[in-house]
């Protein structure tokens, strides 16, 4: 393994640590109150998006050629804007949290801060952490498949989680809906 693919795994690593830190670290937990929750849209979706993180670092430990200057370079360029918007996401969320897809009592439609630019900021953020994955050392047919199977479980979240905002929020969330996309901004 060349020096150059050593530090672009070793910053992979640290970029998925800085990722996480906020849902790990900030995000309020065994929040106690009344609250309607989805978990086995949740958990299938999320299945799918590991198994698709799985495949893309399975992918990584094939004999692969050695990774060029470029490819390293875009785990900062995918991370970075990640990283950023899981803090924003957790911040503007705030008691509004929470890993299952679900509302509580009290909810409220956040639309500041990550909110503002996509509808779920925390999947892009792992799509993004997703594709700084790819990039050091996934083959291209195993980058396909994964990112194929990361989307149809985020697919899968996305649809339960607008469901429950809207069926809460009505036309305050169809106005939302319409001014900001789902997760990759200017597409879907």
């Amino acid at each position: 393994m060349s020096t150059l693919e050593v530090c672009a795994r070793v910053l992979l690593g640290a970029c998925w640590i800085a990722w996480m830190y906020p849902f790990v670290a900030l995000a309020p937990h065994n929040q106690k109150r009344a609250s309607v929750t989805r978990r086995g849209a949740t958990f299938v979706g999320l299945l799918f998006e590991s198994v698709g993180i799985l495949v893309a670092f399975l992918g990584g430990v094939l004999p692969h050629d050695p990774i060029e200057w470029w490819r390293a370079a875009l785990v900062a360029v995918f991370s970075a804007p990640s990283i950023a918007l899981s803090f924003s996401a957790v911040k503007h969320l705030g008691k509004q949290f929470r890993v299952n897809a679900g509302l509580y009592e009290d909810h409220e439609l956040v639309t500041t801060g990550a909110y503002s630019i996509v509808r779920h900021p925390i999947y892009t953020g792992l799509f993004g952490m997703l594709l700084a994955s790819i990039a050091v050392s996934t083959p291209l047919a195993w980058a396909v498949v994964s990112i194929t199977i990361f989307l149809i479980g985020t697919e899968i979240r996305v649809r339960t989680e607008d469901g429950l905002l809207h069926s809460r929020f009505g036309a305050a969330f169809d106005d939302y809906q319409r001014r900001v996309k789902a997760y990759i901004p200017y597409i879907r």
